[in-house]
């Protein structure tokens, strides 16, 4: 077991650019323990991830705002304040912000996690006329 009091020591707050489009910030919830990171997540509006796939799956938690989480072949699915996701394993999917509103989320990510392509704006845009 391990336990964490308040902020994890080596925690930093830091913008996330490579495999996010728009400004992303990322806080440690937990250092990453047994294959398993533990991050809030802060999306400015119209901010996203790109495609990618988690060896052993995803739970995001939505803390506040709005935004869309898409799996590949799928529509788009709205998220709000409260909602929790999870996203099986090896499944291709990104998650972001609406264009209007921030959005804020708890990603726990099990295993690795392959990074894959952008978002088009066409992809993200079909989320938006929604």
């Amino acid at each position: 077991m391990k336990i964490v009091h308040g902020r994890p020591e080596q925690a930093e707050t830091e913008e996330r650019g490579a495999t996010f489009d728009g400004t992303v910030w990322a806080d440690p919830v937990l250092p990453a323990t047994d294959g398993v990171t533990i991050n809030s997540i802060y999306f400015t509006p119209g901010a996203r991830t790109h495609w990618h796939r988690h060896e052993r799956g995803q739970i995001l938690q939505v803390t506040t705002g709005s935004g869309w989480v898409c799996s590949e072949g799928e529509a788009p699915q709205r998220l709000r304040a409260g909602d929790v996701v999870w996203v099986p394993p090896g499944e291709r999917h990104w998650h972001g912000a609406s264009t209007g509103c921030a959005l804020a989320h708890v990603a726990i990510s099990l295993g690795t996690t392959q990074w894959e392509t952008p978002v088009s704006e066409d992809e993200y845009l079909a989320a938006e006329q929604r």
